[in-house]
């Protein structure tokens, strides 16, 4: 992240223009025009609405940011997903491109946003000049507090003149992530209510998960990513938090892979793990691992339970780890715990959709979400 934000700061001091320390020109002052003496009665001042205000944002940082929050940037498609129930309509583009697919679920004007690239992540580095051009109030990064955040939102705030703020969000706080977004925007109670459905659906899980655990009946599992589905996602991941709370996620290793790729490991680690379950990623060997006769040796796989993770407009497990691991979540929890389970999937779903996104699920749509997600009736 060091290097890019060096690289970001240098672009900008071409794109202004200045040389490479990109040192700000001293303005001209002049003295004020004497004042005429006041008159004997001065009218009452009218009342102003302050130009700033400030923010504390999850690093500590307290930042000066417009008294009325406008336009907002997101500094990647993490972002973006908490953003767009919240905030879409102020977003001044999106982190990448919106494809059919992932349009499908997101309001019309969501699409029709340029794309402005992202910060992390190193998918296509944020387009500065498109960014300075669409004069955000604000940039908002939400996601894992890493690292050297604070040093990189400070200076990338110096370098842009536009405030950059920090939310920390996990599975856990991510309540409090909009309940802080609702207060930098002004959009309260619609944060409130999003923030709302998140505690209710967590305290949800927690307490179905400790029945679960009062009788012994957690499942293992192992949530494989890659072409050849050997990447796991290991427990002391980010990306893991979903997983580590619906089971007991066997990718226990010494040096974890902190990017949504996960670990490489092997087949044979793979047997040695043997977990209950296999969850895959999208876009992997899901649909041809029945005929493979390596990964038949696995109980999970030669008894059938091994499932597909939902993707629609986002990862309901990662890609990225957003607030649509709640759908993960709820997922999970009727599909290995059918027992323990006391909703209904597809309602809880379809709630979802239309809270966070607008969207009116149809049951074509949740029939295809499910596509290889649960087991065959």
């Amino acid at each position: 992240m060091k290097k890019k934000i060096l690289v970001l700061a240098l672009a900008l001091c071409l794109l202004a223009g200045l040389p490479s320390g990109c040192g700000q020109p001293t303005a001209e002052t002049s003295e004020p025009p004497a004042e005429d003496t006041a008159p004997a009665t001065e009218p009452a001042a009218e009342e102003t609405t302050p130009e700033t205000r400030e923010f504390t944002d999850s690093t500590g940082r307290t930042v000066t940011v417009p008294y009325e929050v406008t336009k907002v940037a997101i500094s990647g498609p993490l972002t973006q997903v908490y953003a767009i129930p919240l905030v879409g309509d102020l977003m001044v583009g999106v982190s990448n491109y919106i494809a059919e697919d992932i349009s499908l679920y997101l309001p019309d004007y969501i699409s029709e946003l340029p794309e402005l690239g992202q910060l992390y992540g190193g998918k296509g580095e944020m387009d500065l000049e498109a960014l300075l051009a669409a004069g955000p109030d604000v940039v908002i990064d939400v996601g894992d507090t890493k690292d050297g955040i604070a040093e990189d939102m400070d200076s990338l705030t110096e370098q842009t003149g536009i405030p950059f703020v920090h939310i920390d969000a996990t599975v856990e706080t991510a309540p409090e992530a909009y309940r802080m977004l609702g207060e930098l925007t002004g959009k309260t109670e619609k944060a409130e209510e999003l923030a709302t459905w998140c505690e209710e659906t967590y305290a949800m899980m927690t307490d179905m998960m400790a029945k679960v655990d009062a009788d012994g009946a957690r499942k293992s599992l192992l949530y494989c990513l890659g072409d050849k589905g050997l990447n796991v996602i290991a427990k002391g991941s980010y990306h893991a938090e979903t997983i580590n709370l619906m089971s007991d996620n066997l990718a226990d290793l010494p040096e974890v892979v902190s990017s949504g790729n996960g670990n490489e490991v092997d087949l044979e680690q793979i047997m040695v793990w043997n977990p209950d379950v296999i969850i895959f990623a999208p876009d992997t060997i899901y649909d041809t691992v029945s005929s493979d006769t390596a990964w038949q040796q696995l109980t999970a796989i030669s008894s059938g339970n091994y499932y597909k993770t939902p993707y629609g407009p986002y990862g309901w497990l990662s890609s990225p780890p957003s607030v649509q691991r709640y759908l993960g979540m709820l997922w999970l929890g009727a599909l290995l715990y059918p027992d323990y389970c006391e909703y209904d999937l597809q309602t809880e779903v379809t709630e979802y959709y239309k809270l966070f996104y607008q969207c009116d699920l149809t049951q074509e749509m949740y029939d295809n979400l499910m596509v290889g997600a649960m087991p065959a009736e």
